[in-house]
């Protein structure tokens, strides 16, 4: 979002990224890097290798702090470097854990109307269908994509641009055009009556947030999850259970193949079975296809006109292929 608003203010900037913008893919281009002519370098960073500690940006950005590769207290201590080495830093006072680590409350921003002290104050969020729009200091915005997490995404983006020089007219126009990224709430189609969105969420947090936002969309959302790592499932189960159960409707379902193995001498000493036993219990709708290339099959009749289906998973490079596979299935 930040490299399409600083591309459109006329910035000409270069971007680093995780997944692949649809924009440069359709344009022939490999999706998660680009050179520009201008000075400004766009990098999407995480916490999980540690690495984030070399970066010493102009303007560094913090979304949210959530339990996921390491305790909460490892992750404020790399984050608190972060943004000490940064020259300017903008925060989400949203999030209770990033908000610790605000340096300058003007340049913060806040997205549920708690913090009245951040410079930054989206209001008005509303989603339709798979259309989402807010306010932002008094401008409005509209964006083709769905989620209350996308809000945030863009609020930051947004932030940020402006410490860069652009004005928030120039940041909305760009995020009208937004053309999203592959695997973050990308809509596969829709077949038979039934909305296929396919999502790189991976962590309690994520999941929860991907669920949430297809709710507007449908009555019922059916949520397909594949974990990734025994480790890392052993060490969010419970915050696992809890994000995703609280999330779900009555009506909705979360549906878990097993975990993902990449190799390594890891212990196996957890299933999703152990996570969709542990979610059934609080009274949520939870099925177990411990073959991901059976659950459609499983799967089926709970799949009628009205309904969403979420694919969600990261790390396993077959994961995009396999939404695309589930979809013309359907």
């Amino acid at each position: 979002m930040l490299f399409d608003i600083m591309k459109y203010a006329g910035k000409q900037p270069s971007v680093i990224s995780g997944a692949g913008l649809v924009d440069l893919i359709k344009k022939g281009r490999i999706g998660n890097a680009f050179v520009g002519a201008g000075e400004w370098l766009i990098i999407e960073a995480d916490e999980s290798d540690g690495s984030i500690v070399q970066y010493h940006p102009e303007i560094g950005v913090l979304l949210n702090i959530e339990k996921d590769h390491k305790e909460l207290s490892e992750l404020e201590k790399l984050f608190g470097t972060f943004s000490n080495n940064s020259r300017q830093f903008t925060v989400n006072r949203s999030n209770a854990h990033a908000r610790k680590l605000s340096v300058n409350p003007k340049n913060d921003f806040c997205v549920d109307g708690t913090d009245p002290g951040a410079g930054f104050q989206a209001t008005g969020f509303r989603q339709n269908g798979f259309h989402i729009s807010f306010d932002l200091n008094g401008q409005h915005f509209e964006l083709n994509i769905l989620g209350r997490h996308n809000m945030e995404n863009a609020v930051a983006a947004t932030s940020a641009a402006f410490l860069a020089g652009v004005s928030l007219a120039d940041a909305a126009a760009a995020l009208r055009q937004y053309e999203g990224i592959y695997r973050r709430a990308q809509v596969l189609g829709q077949k038979n009556g039934v909305w296929v969105v396919d999502d790189f969420a991976h962590n309690p947090a994520k999941c929860a947030a991907a669920i949430t936002a297809c709710q507007p969309v449908a009555n019922k959302v059916v949520a397909w999850f594949q974990p990734h790592g025994y480790t890392p499932t052993k060490f969010l189960r419970k915050e696992f259970v809890q994000e995703i159960a609280a999330a779900l409707r009555g009506q909705d379902e979360i549906w878990m193949s097993e975990i993902f193995y990449a190799g390594g001498t890891a212990t196996k000493d957890i299933s999703a079975l152990d996570l969709i036993n542990d979610i059934k219990a609080l009274g949520k709708n939870a099925y177990f296809a411990a073959d991901r290339n059976l659950f459609l099959k499983q799967a089926r009749s709970h799949l009628s006109a009205g309904t969403v289906l979420l694919m969600m998973g990261a790390r396993d490079p077959s994961l995009e292929q396999f939404g695309k596979e589930v979809y013309e299935q359907l």
